[in-house]
């Protein structure tokens, strides 16, 4: 199957000059790196979300494939959706789906079903393609959408990514596609949501679950960064760095009603 663009010339540009350039304009390619196993970083328009999504991807070394993971907008396909062969297009070129992992994660998972509906009109996972591709222009991935509920089958999920990754004896990064507080003032979002990094930082899935409840934190994340945690705590993840946090009214200047957006590294020893 080939993947179209579905937000090329909304979330991001969709001429390939233009692009390369946003891009280029967004990360720093002399940045520090770290060994991540998991990362979690925002999909809003570039202009919002691009300068954290940058910042972090720049501190990574890079790996052959990463398995990005984001939350349902569309509410299309199977609640638990990772799509097992194809191509991804975008102005940079083509992404190749890693089929032999994305296949041996679904027999491993009872949850995560092969599935390509989920896939057609959701931009969590395509917006991190551009970046990726500046990077390693023949990045490989493993795309997984989670659209139902429960924080037991989200860290479930994570293990089974983990089971297979080891099994097959892969190097990947596992990246959380997610924003943070949605439509809250700016004092309110920043405060709550850096009580939820810091419970990522801590690598402490139940309670990320407890705060994101107590607190009732209106953020997308929360579904794949629980996986994430999971899967990177299995692949010896030893804890995690906020690399940068902004919202979208550092963007626009509006600061009555904004949308957090957080970037984490999840290090191996």
């Amino acid at each position: 199957m080939i993947r179209n663009p579905y937000v090329a010339g909304y979330f991001y540009p969709a001429e390939a000059v233009e692009l390369k350039a946003t891009v280029a304009g967004l990360v720093d390619t002399k940045a520090p790196k770290v060994n991540a196993i998991g990362l979690l970083v925002p999909h809003a328009g570039y202009k919002y979300s691009g300068p954290v999504t940058g910042a972090t991807i720049s501190r990574i070394i890079f790996k052959k494939t990463f398995i990005i993971i984001g939350p349902s907008h569309s509410g299309l396909g199977k609640p638990f959706s990772i799509m097992v062969e194809g191509t991804w297009q975008t102005p940079l070129g083509n992404v190749e789906v890693d089929t032999g992992l994305a296949r041996a994660i679904v027999s491993t998972s009872k949850h995560l079903k092969a599935d390509v509906e989920a896939h057609r009109e959701e931009h969590a996972v395509e917006v991190q393609l551009p970046f990726l591709q500046y990077f390693k222009p023949d990045v490989r991935i493993v795309p997984i959408i989670i659209g139902g509920p429960g924080a037991d089958i989200y860290r479930e999920i994570g293990k089974d990514i983990a089971r297979a990754v080891k099994e097959l004896g892969r190097e990947v990064v596992i990246m959380a596609s997610g924003d943070m507080t949605h439509r809250e003032p700016q004092a309110a979002a920043k405060e709550k949501d850096l009580y939820a990094v810091e419970a990522m930082l801590n690598l402490d899935a139940d309670e990320l679950t407890r705060r994101y409840k107590s607190r009732r934190i209106s953020m997308c994340a929360y579904p794949p960064v629980s996986c994430v945690i999971s899967a990177v705590k299995e692949l010896g993840a030893t804890g995690g760095e906020l690399v940068k946090y902004q919202t979208s009214g550092d963007a626009t200047g509006d600061y009555d009603e904004v949308v957090g957006y957080a970037g984490v590294i999840f290090k191996g020893g």
